[in-house]
C-alpha cells in the first residue's frame, strides 16, 4: 500500500500568512501540520509516500520535509501545476501510485487516532473506496454522506444546501486502483474542479463495494486561523510533556506541562502550560499563559500572551496590552509603546512590523 499526501493548493484561508509559505508548514505545536500526517501514515505501516506541491510553495515543502528519511519513509514530491480538485490530484499521481491500493490524506487535516483501524477495514473487506466522517455541526460546509446501517455510502454531496444527514467527509480516504477508472469517467463541477466525492459516487453507482468509517476522535481541519488555534490547544493538550532543556532563572515561575528547548532562556517569566518553547529562544518579562507555541528564534520582551501561536524568529517587544487568540509570522516584529489597557488579536503575515503608538 502507498499513500498520497496532498500539500499544494494556494492556502487563501490562511493568507497573509500563506502568501509566503505552504500553510501544511504552518506549526501546531512547533511541528508543521504536514509532518502529523506523514507521522500517522508511517504509524500504519505505510512507507512509499507522494507528496503532491504546488509551483508556489513546493520547493518548501520539499526543503523543509526532505525525503523522508527522517520519518522512516521514501518521499516522493509530484507537482500540480493548478488546483483543480482532488480527484485531479490523483489523476496527476497516477503514475507514482501504478496498480496500488492507497490512502489519500489532505495535508491540513488532524486526525485523532491513527490510521490503523481504518487500513485494516479496507484490507479486510477488500474495498474500492473508504472514506473517513465525522459529526459536524454545519455539514453544508463540508461534503456530506448519507450511509445505510451497515456503514455503505449510499450518496455524497458536496456542500449541500440541504445536507441528508450530519456526517461529514474527513481529508482520510483510502482506494484501489478503481479510483483511476472512476475519475477517468467524470467531469468537472460546477466550480471547474474534478471532485473526489464524484469519483466515489461514480464507484457507488458502479455497485462498487464502498464503505465509511465513523471517527470517534476529533479531526481539525487547519485551513482557517481559529481552526488552526484550536489545533494547536488540542495537540497541547495532548501531547505536551514538561520538559526543560533551556536556561530558567530562580525569578520565573513554571507552572503545567511547560517544554522549553535547547538553548532558550527564560527571565523572570510566569509560564503556564500547556506551553512548548522551541530552541535559542528569548523571553524575558514576560508571562506566558496556557495553549501557546513558541518557535525556535523568537524573542518576547516586555509581553503577556496566551493561546497564540508565534512562527520562527517573529519578536515582540514592550506591548502593554494582553495579546491572545494571534498567529504570528516568521520574523514578524510587533512593538508598542505604552497606552490604555485592552487585548490585541493578530493575524500577521512573515517579515510583518508593526508598532502601536
Amino acid at each position: 500500500m502507498k499513500a498520497l499526501i496532498l500539500s499544494g493548493g494556494k492556502g487563501t484561508r490562511l493568507r497573509p500568512l500563506t502568501y509566503t509559505g505552504a500553510k501544511q508548514l504552518v506549526p501546531v505545536a512547533n511541528k508543521p501540520i504536514l509532518w502529523y500526517g506523514l507521522e500517522a501514515i508511517v504509524a500504519a505501516g505505510i512507507h512509499e509516500i507522494g507528496i503532491i506541491i504546488s509551483p508556489e510553495t513546493g520547493a518548501e515543502v520539499k526543503a523543509k520535509t526532505g525525503n523522508g528519511d527522517r520519518f522512516g519513509a521514501q518521499i516522493t514530491y509530484i507537482l500540480q501545476e493548478q488546483p483543480a480538485g482532488l480527484a485531479h490530484a490523483v489523476k496527476v499521481a497516477q503514475p507514482f501510485l501504478g496498480d496500488a491500493p492507497f490512502v489519500m490524506y489532505l495535508g491540513d487535516n488532524l486526525v485523532q487516532g491513527g490510521l490503523h483501524d481504518l487500513v485494516d477495514q479496507f484490507k479486510r473487506k477488500t474495498l474500492d473506496a473508504l472514506t473517513l466522517l465525522c459529526p459536524v455541526a454545519n455539514p453544508s460546509a463540508f461534503g456530506v454522506a448519507r450511509v445505510d446501517a451497515e456503514g455503505r455510502i449510499l450518496q455524497l454531496i458536496e456542500k449541500p444546501q440541504q445536507p441528508p444527514s450530519n456526517l461529514a467527509l474527513v481529508g482520510v480516504y483510502l482506494f484501489s486502483k478503481a479510483i483511476h477508472e472512476a475519475i477517468a469517467h467524470i467531469q468537472p463541477s460546477a466550480r471547474g474542479e474534478l471532485e473526489i466525492t464524484d469519483a466515489i459516487q461514480q464507484l457507488i453507482d458502479w455497485q462498487r463495494p464502498v464503505e465509511a468509517h465513523q471517527l470517534t476522535g476529533w479531526w481539525l481541519d487547519t485551513g482557517k486561523k481559529d481552526d488552526l488555534l484550536e489545533a494547536n490547544r488540542v495537540i497541547l493538550d495532548t501531547c505536551t510533556v514538561a520538559c526543560n532543556q533551556g536556561e530558567v532563572d530562580a525569578r520565573s515561575q513554571i507552572s503545567g506541562r511547560v517544554h522549553i528547548g535547547q538553548g532558550s532562556k527564560i527571565i523572570n517569566c510566569t509560564i503556564r502550560g500547556p506551553v512548548v518553547i522551541g530552541e535559542n529562544c528569548h523571553l524575558e518579562n514576560c508571562f506566558v499563559g496556557p495553549y501557546s507555541s513558541i518557535s525556535d528564534h523568537v524573542s518576547l520582551i516586555n509581553v503577556d500572551i496566551e493561546h497564540s501561536v508565534l512562527l520562527q524568529g517573529a519578536r515582540v517587544t514592550n506591548v502593554q496590552q494582553r495579546i491572545v487568540d494571534s498567529l504570528i509570522g516568521r520574523r514578524a516584529h510587533i512593538k508598542a509603546a505604552p497606552q490604555r489597557p485592552q487585548a490585541l488579536r493578530f493575524m500577521v503575515g512573515d517579515d510583518s512590523q508593526i508598532e502601536l503608538v
